[in-house]
């Protein structure tokens, strides 16, 4: 447990508003997003300041205490969740929420790290330009977390993961030194790019407190259509049409089965799934002169020519357009309702998405006939969410455990065979430690115990995720 003399430090430095104590306040920042992991913390530390940061930090460094850097508390793997030793504190970035600045020349954006991403989005729309970052947490989550966990979304075929949309970092280290590379620039060869290293981090090298974001024009015109697959429809060759037919106008190429539609409540009748599920496509513009809508027709037209979609729906309105976009987005609502799910974030090279669904549902159907899949996600960059309903009547904990245990490896070991990874864009946390080190190039999971090793070397940033601190760290 932490010296009541370092608490007494961290009054005094933070004030009263910074430091939580009482059981009922710390809930919350206590368990995990799903309900998980649950952990202890002596106090949540709430700093306002970077300069705040840096003093917690330098504590931290003093007393050798366990710092977990927390933001919008949404992460899928308990990457910002304490142990349950009730030996390490929480670092919440809540009270760092300010837009710093809005460059529309630059198209940058310069924020805190405790912005929700959706209000940078605003504050991005309001100086007539376009955050192309998208999550379905978006309205809770923080760029803190976003950056920490490197995350996807739903554009990420057009704009990239969040890596790609960081152009600078404000970072705090292990020791409270700060690392400031606030800059706008495109192009800057002057050295290593340190700012990649904290980026899908998870808070084990640093604490973020700051970022640049790039910015694009506005997308004002979108056409969106709902394709009813053919059962086997080639995805990975209706991809490469409508990108190629489209002038690679696509920021949006989304898989659902038939099973995820049906999780999905009030959904418009007209939506259905055809024998192969739905593949929901977007082009986007930021030009007013250029006919998307008529591309997609065309790009459509084409598909349906192809014997590849027993239907196409190409919204009329924004209205309509929405609903699409609605269902896609509370598919993981539609489970949790459902009883919940056991969620495996799956990524395979593009040109194997089909041989996965097959081999995928054949594994789960030699282990137990009776399991239903939820199976969805951004097959335009390879993400598969291939997500394992509880069946109703189970413990949910009790089923998650057991599927993990006993059905998830031959998951994984069939994506990784097929070249791709267990985890696509939820990162590793907890509860994806050991898949690291199990699957991880050795030369490779050298690096990255070196580097930890380098940036942390008593241990202090998130012990206990990504890393296994029994392992010791390295840094030569």
């Amino acid at each position: 447990m932490p010296d009541t003399a370092m608490l007494q430090r961290l009054r005094e430095t933070l004030g009263e508003a910074g430091v939580l104590t009482d059981p009922e306040r710390l809930a919350p920042y206590l368990v995990d997003h799903r309900d998980l992991v649950r952990g202890k913390a002596p106090a949540v530390l709430r700093p306002s300041s970077v300069a705040q940061v840096q003093a917690i930090m330098r504590l931290a460094a003093e007393y050798r205490v366990g710092i977990v850097p927390q933001a919008g508390n949404t992460s899928y793997c308990a990457g910002a969740t304490p142990d349950a030793s009730g030996g390490q504190f929480v670092l919440s970035l809540e009270r760092l929420d300010k837009v710093r600045a809005v460059d529309p020349l630059d198209a940058a954006i310069s924020v805190d790290s405790g912005v929700i991403l959706q209000r940078a989005q605003e504050a991005a729309a309001a100086a007539g330009l376009y955050l192309p970052l998208s999550l379905g947490s978006e309205g809770s989550c923080r760029i803190g977390g976003v950056i920490g966990t490197n995350a996807g979304g739903l554009s990420v075929l057009r704009y990239g993961m969040t890596r790609d949309l960081v152009l600078g970092l404000e970072v705090v280290l292990a020791d409270g030194t700060l690392v400031s590379d606030m800059k706008k620039l495109r192009k800057n060869n002057t050295g290593y790019d340190i700012r990649q290293n904290f980026i899908g981090a998870e808070g084990t090298l640093g604490v973020v407190t700051g970022a640049v974001l790039k910015l694009i024009p506005v997308p004002h015109r979108r056409a969106t259509a709902w394709v009813e697959l053919t059962a086997g429809a080639p995805l990975p060759e209706m991809l490469a049409l409508v990108r190629r037919e489209s002038s690679d106008l696509v920021s949006s190429f989304e898989f659902i089965t038939a099973r995820s539609l049906a999780l999905v409540s009030g959904a418009d009748g007209r939506l259905k799934s055809g024998s192969g599920g739905v593949i929901l496509v977007e082009l986007s513009s930021s030009s007013q002169h250029l006919p998307i809508e008529e591309l997609l027709e065309g790009v459509m037209g084409e598909v349906v020519e192809a014997g590849w979609a027993e239907d196409v729906i190409i919204a009329q309105t924004e209205a309509q357009r929405a609903d699409m976009w609605r269902i896609r987005e509370t598919i993981p609502e539609g489970e949790k309702h459902f009883g919940g799910s056991v969620k495996h974030d799956i990524s395979v090279p593009l040109g194997r998405t089909v041989d996965f669904l097959a081999a995928g549902g054949a594994a789960v159907a030699a282990y137990d006939p009776a399991l239903e899949l939820s199976v969805y996600g951004h097959v335009g960059d390879g993400n598969l969410h291939y997500n394992v309903l509880v069946p109703p009547g189970e413990d949910r904990l009790a089923f998650t455990d057991r599927i993990g245990r006993e059905l998830a490896p031959a998951l994984y070991d069939i994506a990784i065979g097929m070249g791709g990874t267990f985890s696509a864009e939820h990162g590793v946390g907890r509860l994806k430690r050991g898949l690291l080190q199990h699957y991880a190039d050795p030369g490779r999971y050298r690096v990255l115990r070196g580097i930890k090793g380098l940036f942390d070397p008593h241990g202090v940033m998130n012990p206990g995720a990504m890393v296994d601190p029994a392992e010791g760290l390295i840094a030569d």
